[in-house]
């Protein structure tokens, strides 16, 4: 069976992106064609090597990059010009970075807070923006009233609970998280009615790429491939419903 479509993933490690990855990509699942980036070729080819395992019949490409706009650019260059996206359109588009500065403010120097920022919220910033254009390069920049509801695609952040409460140290993890949970709000409020939906998710618990271990089991921790389905499920709301933030978490997890 051809993919139903393409997907472009950032942040393609162990346990929560090749989670994603696995369920977005699978024949039996989302069977989109997926483009995974991540800033390690190592980690690129690990989760590649488990994908093959776990996904088989997946069309799955990897593209090493940061989150600078420069790298960005230049991968979705790369994205458009592959011979396995040949005819696809894009549906998905998720920023799944993992970026964590924990130190004492006193300490921590106005360089070290804004480079965070630029490259956790700036990246996030430059990744929806290529990912606009290439949304609005397949799909047309008619709005859902001119295309009778065509939903164009899916952008998900994941975020964690820093985006809605920071604690001592934490200073440019929270002021980060916060700012693309903003950013998340404001690019919904922006491109709903262009046939874009917009979803920010906080994620609050352990994620693990384990499908039988007893924390996952008793609800101590989350699947990855749970968090995959419940993107893929975002993925596939229609405009007359639109889930705009989501928090996850396991059962045990304390709130």
């Amino acid at each position: 069976m051809p993919p139903a479509g393409l997907a472009i993933l950032i942040g393609a490690g162990p346990n929560t992106g090749t989670g994603i990855a696995r369920i977005l990509s699978h024949p039996s699942h989302g069977n989109l064609a997926l483009a995974i980036l991540a800033r390690f070729p190592d980690t690129l080819s690990s989760t590649a090597a488990n994908l093959a395992r776990t996904a088989p019949g997946s069309v799955i490409e990897t593209f090493p990059s940061d989150t600078s706009p420069k790298s960005l650019s230049e991968t979705f260059v790369a994205i458009r010009a592959h011979k396995s996206f040949d005819g696809l359109k894009l549906r998905a588009a998720v920023y799944n970075v993992k970026h964590a500065q924990v130190k004492n403010f006193m300490t921590e120097t106005h360089h070290e807070f804004v480079d965070s920022l630029t490259t956790y919220v700036g990246g996030a910033m430059a990744f929806a923006q290529e990912s606009l254009k290439l949304l609005f390069e397949h799909h047309g920049e008619q709005g859902l009233a001119e295309t009778k509801g065509e939903k164009k695609g899916t952008i998900i952040f994941t975020g964690t609970l820093g985006a809605m409460r920071s604690n001592a140290r934490f200073a440019s993890y929270g002021a980060g998280r916060a700012g693309v949970r903003q950013l998340s709000q404001s690019l919904g409020k922006e491109f709903s009615e262009k046939g874009v939906h917009v979803v920010h998710v906080i994620a609050n618990g352990g994620i693990v790429d384990d499908t039988e271990g007893e924390d996952v089991t008793i609800g101590k921790k989350i699947k990855a491939e749970s968090v995959g389905k419940t993107y893929l499920w975002l993925i596939g709301q229609e405009p007359d419903l639109w889930t705009s933030e989501l928090d996850i978490r396991p059962a045990l997890e304390k709130y």
